[in-house]
């Protein structure tokens, strides 16, 4: 899934080549695509896009009175639409401009088509403390976050680090990737428990949180599309066998079902190796 350096330069991009441009007409093209009925899309014809931003791994559309968010999910992409074809390949969704440039096509990859599109009036809260859907309950964007909002969030949460950093009611927008670089970066267990960290091991999570994101910022801002997850850099995360980049140790894996948390034992757990299993546990 795409995680917030690659959402924060996807919106960059679009802002780029969409403000200005004035709505036309949008069409859903699958029932699952529109997640709200009022405000209706339609109030935005004949409106400009005023920007384009996000929240999380929310990007935001905002025109004149309405903006649409939009959640990517895992397979989604937000992209130019030359051919408007009547029906796509997993298009969900279509943003047709008055002129003649191509429209917006909201896409997605397999067949459970999770992502969605809420639209919402454009003054509408999307702060940590809103109760609007679908952003209530999302915590504070990763890249804002400081270091006495983090001790606190740590202290209140006894749980696995990584698990911590995944949650996106805690910290919005680092998924498992991350997770897994910044615990490395910080020489820090992923099963460490939050609750139990230091100020100082806190202030080392902050700084490793963003130096990975500043790194992976720099490097989606290179290209002229988002990336797929195995382009992304990254010293750990799905480089089990391969030699640590630091300390040439060999990179570890757990694996679980719908994810794997890999980790450099010299350089995060004091030289344990944790055992490839559910049950295994060792906090530092």
């Amino acid at each position: 899934m795409p995680e917030l350096p690659e959402i924060h330069a996807h919106a960059e991009r679009l802002a780029a080549a969409e403000t200005g441009r004035r709505l036309a007409r949008f069409r859903p093209l699958s029932f699952t695509a529109l997640k709200t009925f009022s405000p209706s899309p339609d109030d935005a014809v004949g409106q400009a896009v005023t920007g384009v931003t996000h929240r999380g791994k929310y990007l935001v559309l905002r025109f004149e009175t309405i903006e649409f968010v939009v959640h990517l999910m895992q397979g989604g992409r937000l992209k130019p639409d030359e051919k408007q074809a009547a029906k796509p390949r997993g298009g969900l969704a279509r943003w047709v401009f008055d002129d003649d440039g191509p429209a917006l096509l909201l896409t997605e990859a397999g067949t459970e088509k999770k992502a969605g599109i809420w639209v919402l009036p454009a003054d509408a809260d999307l702060s940590p403390t809103t109760d609007v859907e679908p952003l209530v309950g999302l915590g504070i964007d990763a890249d804002q976050v400081d270091l006495d909002q983090l001790v606190a969030l740590l202290a209140a949460h006894s749980m696995r680090l990584h698990g911590f950093l995944r949650d996106q009611h805690l910290l919005a927008g680092l998924g498992r990737r991350l997770a897994n670089e910044i615990c490395h970066r910080a020489r820090l267990s992923p099963f460490a428990n939050a609750s139990k960290l230091t100020r100082d091991e806190a202030g080392r999570l902050l700084d490793s949180i963003r130096a990975c994101l500043a790194e992976s910022l720099e490097f989606e801002r290179g290209r002229s599309e988002m990336s797929s997850s195995k382009e992304r850099p990254g010293a750990v995360h799905h480089r089990e066998g391969e030699p640590c980049p630091v300390c040439g140790d060999t990179v570890r894996a757990v694996e679980y079902v719908r994810y794997t948390v890999n980790y450099c034992a010299t350089c995060q757990t004091g030289g344990k190796v944790l055992a490839d299993n559910t049950t295994s546990k060792f906090l530092k």
